[in-house]
């Protein structure tokens, strides 16, 4: 049921237009920001977005400009986990594991996940309930399992929101989700 989802998803994914990911993401943006616990973090864990996820580039790029703290994941394949780390620029960037950007070696600032205080976290579906279909690695899992207390904000397409996925003992819901028409409070952090 989960692949069969995560591959319907990823079709239409996949047809979006450029333009169409873009203005979608420009909403989720704007509700994003304007969320109060957006507003109070100071330390904010961003996926770094590709392959037409919700957009996270500008999100990220408008944090680095303003005086918050911008934290994205290193994937660590050997030990299937997500290492964070201290963005300082964009530009500091560049194609690392499963061809999502990640900071360069030598820009790796590597920080506690204790001091963060948003993370939003991508997802290829998600159900009423804040469970989330991600690409079947369980990355996202593990590191939110760590990050107890925390607000997870999942940011999704509405298309990409159904009533009920199929849920493993090892899935963690998120708190939020965030689309393009509003957002889904679900049961504070986690």
């Amino acid at each position: 049921m989960k692949d069969k989802l995560r591959g319907e998803i990823k079709k239409i994914r996949k047809n979006l237009s450029r333009e169409e990911v873009f203005e979608k993401s420009k909403k989720i943006k704007k509700q994003l920001f304007k969320i109060d616990e957006f507003k109070q973090a100071n330390n904010i864990l961003f996926y770094v977005s590709y392959n037409n996820e919700v957009n996270t580039h500008e999100m990220i790029k408008e944090c680095l400009s303003s005086k918050k703290h911008v934290i994205v994941p290193i994937t660590d394949k050997e030990n299937r986990c997500l290492i964070v780390s201290k963005l300082e620029k964009w530009d500091d960037l560049e194609i690392g594991a499963y061809g999502i950007l990640e900071p360069k070696k030598d820009a790796v600032k590597e920080v506690s996940i204790d001091i963060i205080d948003l993370v939003i976290v991508p997802g290829l579906v998600f159900d009423l309930q804040g469970h989330r279909i991600g690409h079947g690695m369980g990355y996202y899992d593990r590191l939110l399992k760590q990050l107890k207390n925390i607000l997870s904000v999942g940011l999704a397409f509405e298309y990409q929101i159904i009533e009920k996925i199929p849920v493993d003992e090892y899935d963690v819901p998120v708190s939020m989700i965030i689309t393009e028409d509003g957002t889904i409070e679900l049961q504070g952090p986690t």
